[in-house]
């Protein structure tokens, strides 16, 4: 009889930006990756129209935390928003963790940049944590595991 395989929980994952350590984020909202449909006919073809593979489009990535102390992913925005993200792209990991903590998904994003960032609303009459988001964009993932 086959082993029973469970699928992941989507709340153990861990966040790998480069040379930034930042401690956990409550909210990765991974964008989809989405290919162009090219239509294409000739004169003399048959009646159907063929479908080719145009440009693959990445949706951006938000990254949702509960501020401290560290500056750093804020300040990577104010670079890129201020001399431009040429020099500043980084490679980011994004791991799925199982139940053990090991590693089992893992999904490499290429020349990411920071092209948004939302400081925390600030409301006296609640208690809910700071919450800081910064949109990525990039040229591509790829899940390696």
């Amino acid at each position: 009889m086959a082993q029973r395989t469970d699928p992941f929980r989507n709340s153990r994952y861990l966040v790998e930006i480069d040379s930034i350590t930042q401690a956990g984020f409550s909210e990765v909202l991974f964008g989809s990756a989405v290919t162009d449909v090219i239509e294409y006919r000739e004169g003399n073809d048959p009646p159907v129209i063929r479908k080719l593979s145009g440009l693959t489009r990445y949706r951006p990535i938000r990254l949702m935390w509960g501020i401290t102390a560290s500056e750093e992913l804020a300040n990577w925005y104010k670079a890129c928003s201020q001399s431009g993200p040429a020099a500043l792209r980084k490679n980011i990991a994004i791991l799925l963790l199982g139940d053990d903590g090991s590693e089992k998904v893992r999904w490499n994003v290429t020349n990411a940049w920071p092209c948004r960032y939302v400081p925390p609303d600030l409301v006296a009459r609640e208690s809910h944590v700071a919450i800081e988001m910064l949109e990525i964009v990039h040229e591509g993932f790829q899940r390696v595991t």
